[in-house]
């Protein structure tokens, strides 16, 4: 698996992609802000002028069910925020 795992396609993340030019990945958690500048610029051509990144821990979760109570624990995950330079885009509908 490379390092950037997915994009975020979300209407928050549409806004800030038409205003601000910024755009959202989950990436490989063990990715640093380099790695991923260098994945994105080789993937879309595109020049990346910052790089902010989150590290998010999984929540806890539990339900009940016939078999008695289930809990368990959702996957940790890392996203990175994108800003590009200058009238770089991204279109991450193209290929569809």
């Amino acid at each position: 698996m490379g390092i950037l795992i997915r994009p975020i396609v979300t209407e928050k993340m549409t806004i800030q992609g038409e205003k601000l030019n910024r755009y959202g990945f989950i990436v490989d958690r063990d990715a640093n802000k380099i790695e991923i500048k260098d994945a994105i610029q080789q993937q879309y051509g595109v020049t990346v002028k910052d790089i902010n990144t989150v590290n998010y821990h999984g929540k806890r979760k539990s339900r009940y069910t016939k078999a008695g109570m289930l809990s368990g624990r959702m996957n940790h995950f890392k996203k990175a925020y994108v800003t590009l330079a200058g009238e770089d885009k991204i279109d991450f509908y193209s290929n569809i």
